[in-house]
């Protein structure tokens, strides 16, 4: 190559760097990392926590929760460490670092799938939760109107979000992140204080929900899967950390993991009460949504709802930037369009489109991610960072790191392996009721 060459080349890279909405801005501060970090790890799985601790009863329930905390933390803080583990590089994006542990091609086909399984199949979710998180706020207050179906919305939801889908880069979120943050908080707080102030139910039963050994095997299964939704946030860590300045004096890293500190603290402060006030309080008897059971103030609920709808509006776009930024690369890089707002607004309005099309039309789309989730959520939430650690920081073996990373792998398998069972049962044993377009 001519040097010219390069030089137009580099500059060609250069404004494609700054185009793209992951290194378009390198400037956030410690604190963005909290609330995009909040926003993609708390969504509105949280309500579900009581329902899957119903199913796995006080012992395994609560293990699972507070492991699955600390394993994620932990495979959190490996991830941090490695994006900028050679010096002079950033691995900006997860399959990056991917790529540089597994090489270029095997790197891409084992992070990339199961990376878009992930976060196109949350903002699937988030247009169905967000859709009828509106439908129960507008029931709530108004019992007596006429009944709007849910697939009109969800197209309310996905009209938020084509406007803010808009936004050109993660920095410009920020404040889109915060109130979805902020949200997760409140309507955890509601969820847990009402159902201390309803109060424990009469002839509460932690026993099993379930009519049979098998189905009991079953739905624990299934209860796996939905803790395991509930620590997806490591799907867009690399990505939110690609928008921090770094110096050699002070590396990303440092206000990366402080935020990431901060957003865990209000992890722990947003599951475990709500799992375990929840499950005290109606035992065997909850819902898979605990503000059902709860009902009672009918404002405090609507308002819940209300938080949860903003909440995953904010979710939905930290998911869907990620992937905004793999389509935009691939036109632009592959496809040599040139970086445009056309482009942009053309790419982005078809992602959310499709997304609100699949949420309107597979209503068990939320056990279908449970069954797929199984595959990817476990995967890059709990083991794969610990074998991308393994392969390139290479721990002596039986050395302690060397035995964490190991026991992660082991118990991030098993969970692969079971949860899409249970959730695959679950399709099967409700598809009777299934309406498509319902």
């Amino acid at each position: 190559m001519r040097e010219g060459e390069g030089r137009d080349g580099g500059a060609r890279q250069k404004e494609i760097d700054d185009w793209l909405p992951v290194t378009a801005s390198r400037n956030a501060k410690w604190w963005s990392s909290a609330f995009h970090n909040l926003t993609a790890m708390v969504g509105a799985g949280v309500l579900s926590l009581p329902f899957a601790m119903s199913n796995m009863g006080w012992g395994p329930g609560a293990t699972m929760l507070i492991l699955s905390w600390i394993i994620t933390l932990y495979t959190l803080w490996q991830m941090v460490e490695m994006h900028e583990m050679v010096p002079g590089k950033r691995f900006d994006r997860y399959h990056e670092l991917g790529q540089e542990a597994f090489g270029q091609k095997l790197g891409l086909w084992i992070v990339v799938p199961q990376q878009v399984v992930v976060e196109v199949g949350t903002c699937i979710v988030y247009m169905v939760t967000g859709g009828k998180s509106l439908k129960k706020v507008h029931d709530t207050l108004c019992p007596d109107c006429k009944d709007i179906k849910t697939s009109y919305w969800i197209v309310i939801f996905a009209s938020i979000n084509v406007v803010l889908a808009q936004c050109p880069n993660f920095n410009s979120i920020s404040s889109i992140s915060f109130a979805a943050a902020a949200m997760s908080l409140v309507y955890s707080t509601i969820a847990w204080c009402a159902s201390i102030k309803k109060g424990v139910e009469p002839n509460v039963d932690y026993g099993s929900r379930a009519t049979s050994t098998s189905g009991g095997v079953f739905n624990f299964f299934s209860a796996l899967g939905d803790v395991a939704f509930a620590y997806a946030g490591h799907n867009v860590v690399l990505e939110i950390q690609a928008t921090m300045p770094s110096t050699a004096e002070t590396p990303s890293k440092k206000p990366m993991w402080k935020g990431v500190v901060f957003a865990y603290i209000g992890v722990a402060f947003c599951y475990f009460p709500v799992a375990f006030i929840g499950y005290y309080m109606f035992g065997n008897s909850v819902d898979d949504n605990i503000l059902i059971t709860l009902e009672r103030p009918t404002w405090l609920i609507a308002a819940a709802n209300l938080f949860v709808f903003v909440h995953v509006i904010g979710g939905y776009q930290v998911f869907a930037m990620p992937v905004f930024d793999m389509v935009e690369t691939y036109m632009v890089k592959k496809l040599n369009f040139p970086p445009s707002t056309a482009l942009r607004v053309t790419t982005r309005s078809i992602y959310v489109a499709l997304t609100m099309l699949i949420g309107i039309c597979i209503p068990f789309f939320g056990s279908l991610l449970g069954f797929l989730g199984g595959f990817a959520f476990a995967p890059t939430s709990y083991f794969l960072p610990c074998i991308i650690w393994l392969k390139l920081k290479k721990p002596k073996t039986f050395s302690l790191s060397w035995i964490i990373n190991w026991i992660c792998i082991v118990i991030g398998v098993i969970l692969m392996i079971l949860s899409p069972i249970g959730a695959l049962r679950n399709i099967i044993v409700t598809a009777k009721n299934y309406k498509f377009f319902s």
